[in-house]
């Protein structure tokens, strides 16, 4: 996240192994939001893919949050300001929309510092709507001047934030205008409903991202816990990189970072991946000099019999009691589910067919592993 401010200064590698695939996507397509007249900027993408939150251009002037409604996976209808979020003072922003499956919704705002140092906000989010909105207090922040919260995101359970602390030379600029000299992530664990602190192996879970020859910023972590998607940019440019760095379950350290996208002439931005982590949205500027958002779809990996390519296939979905699968014989399948909150409720090893009769009606996703190659698919219980 770029950030410009606006403030009179007086008032104030260690390498992870991982046995986990690192997600590739296919090319990228520009999102179209009906409507929408202006730049938008750091997407984040709700739980049921139907609302696309986004922020104005992030000038440090009178940058505002709004959203959209979804018509297909590139297309949005845009409604207007998030209500309730809108900070009046000029010179003001408002921006990096994250929400969690409670409707616990997070975002930055500069009002009030330095005078105050806690910078992050929520509120309880309902049909474009923020109430009783409150200031995030913990120890993760840092109050001191030129210290913000830039960027953070509240896991899907609520219970788990990311966030970044950067630092921004309000005195000398000697970094440049809106651009922070440093920038690190941490994780945070909620405490009471208004304050969330740094867990204690937090430097050790992102040893291997926070990389001191880089400004990282802009996380955000997959519903399973496994993927955790961010920017960064080197020190001695301002070249950025959307990357992602994986693991093998949800305590686990993460691995060094794969880049997903490195463009030369623009700054791509803030990823948010969807629930199943299947697209992947993004924003950067575009031939006209603008700022859009941008969608990448996952490649998945058909998982095919060495010896005759036959595709693995499943049904009946929806189902009721149990889904078959048409895959050769003697395949030995590693099968998991997770609830739409991306909680894993079950987990089986059975070569033709599995029994969801336990699990209750609605919508779940599901990984397949066969020799080291993953598929991933959704049914509905019904």
């Amino acid at each position: 996240m770029k950030i410009t401010l606006i403030i009179t200064v007086s008032l104030f590698f260690n390498l992870v192994a991982v046995a986990q695939n690192y997600p590739t996507f296919s090319n990228e397509k520009q999102v179209t939001i009906t409507g929408l007249n202006f730049d938008a900027m750091e997407p984040f993408i709700s739980a049921n893919g139907n609302t696309l939150f986004f922020n104005s251009l992030n000038n440090g002037v009178n940058t505002n949050l709004y959203y959209a409604t979804k018509i297909n996976d590139t297309t949005f209808n845009y409604v207007g300001l998030i209500t309730g979020t809108l900070d009046s003072a000029s010179n003001h922003l408002d921006a990096v929309a994250s929400i969690d499956s409670l409707s616990n919704f997070f975002w930055t705002s500069l009002r009030g510092y330095p005078s105050v140092f806690e910078n992050l906000h929520k509120g309880k989010y309902t049909n474009g709507n923020v109430k009783n909105i409150t200031r995030v207090y913990g120890n993760f922040n840092i109050s001191k001047l030129g210290w913000l919260i830039i960027d953070a995101a509240i896991s899907i359970q609520g219970n788990q934030l990311y966030y970044c602390n950067a630092y921004f030379d309000l005195i000398n600029n000697s970094c440049g205008s809106g651009v922070p000299c440093e920038g690190m992530l941490g994780v945070a664990e909620q405490i009471n409903d208004g304050m969330f602190n740094k867990i204690s192996n937090s430097d050790t879970l992102l040893n291997a991202i926070n990389d001191t020859n880089y400004v990282v910023y802009a996380p955000q972590l997959s519903a399973d816990g496994l993927e955790l998607y961010y920017t960064r940019f080197h020190k001695n440019t301002i070249t950025t990189e959307i990357c992602v760095a994986v693991r093998n379950n949800s305590t686990s350290p993460f691995s060094v970072p794969s880049i997903i996208y490195a463009p030369v002439f623009t700054a791509a931005e803030a990823p948010t991946i969807t629930l199943n982590k299947q697209k992947l949205y993004y924003h950067h500027k575009n031939n006209f000099n603008s700022y859009k958002i941008y969608m990448r779809y996952r490649n998945n990996i058909t998982i095919t019999n060495s010896l005759d390519a036959t595709k693995i296939t499943f049904f009946p979905n929806p189902a009721t009691n149990k889904i078959w699968l048409n895959i050769p014989l003697n395949t030995n399948c590693n099968i998991k589910i997770y609830s739409i909150l991306g909680t894993k409720v079950m987990e089986v090893n059975e070569v033709n067919s599995f029994d969801i009769s336990t699990l209750t009606d609605g919508m779940y996703y599901v990984t397949l592993e066969y020799e080291n190659r993953s598929s991933n698919f959704k049914f509905i219980k019904q």
